[in-house]
């Protein structure tokens, strides 16, 4: 017999007749059951889940000048500057207790950071990453709550890992990665 049929049957059976969860402990442990898959059916459970803020990623003309701001003047620990042909941008991590901000500089004519520093000649925030354990099952679930995917598959990035980019118009203006953990 299927889990959730009898989940039903147990679901039933406690909804109808609650002295059987006192007259036997098998039930009664059944009933903790039934109230953990009642939790679940009103709750929908996906396959992935969304984990912490990996990164902020700010855009800026002078990579030289932002990493000096964070090294020399703030404190931080920073790398050094990675070229990533594959998306157009050198980075540099700044390394924080809690996250990481990315500095994204422009590498290359078509690069996607050039885009954003030609309307915001002073740079500024690009993208938030969050971390998902699943990036497969996460997009296969956003691409049916209608949240499109700015690739239909992920790409390796600056960290190794899978990542996708999530439309900005579909997350609150907000252009969002989602980056497996």
């Amino acid at each position: 017999m299927k889990f959730v049929t009898m989940m039903r049957i147990a679901l039933s059976l406690t909804q109808r007749a609650p002295q059987l969860t006192r007259i036997c402990g098998g039930i009664k442990c059944l009933s903790h059951s039934v109230t953990a898959y009642r939790a679940s059916s009103e709750v929908p459970q996906t396959l992935w889940k969304l984990g912490r803020l990996n990164h902020v990623a700010i855009a800026t003309p002078d990579l030289e000048k932002s990493t000096a701001l964070y090294r020399d003047v703030l404190g931080a620990e920073v790398s050094d500057a990675v070229a990533l042909p594959e998306h157009g941008v050198y980075t540099v991590f700044v390394m924080l207790d809690n996250t990481k901000l990315e500095l994204l500089y422009p590498l290359g004519e078509n690069s996607p950071i050039q885009n954003f520093l030609d309307k915001n000649k002073n740079g500024g925030m690009h993208h938030i990453c969050i971390e998902v354990n699943d990036i497969k099952a996460a997009m296969r679930d956003l691409k049916e709550q209608n949240i499109r995917c700015l690739s239909s598959e992920p790409k390796i990035g600056a960290h190794g890992k899978p990542v996708v980019f999530l439309h900005p118009k579909d997350c609150a203006g907000v252009l969002v990665e989602l980056e497996e953990a």
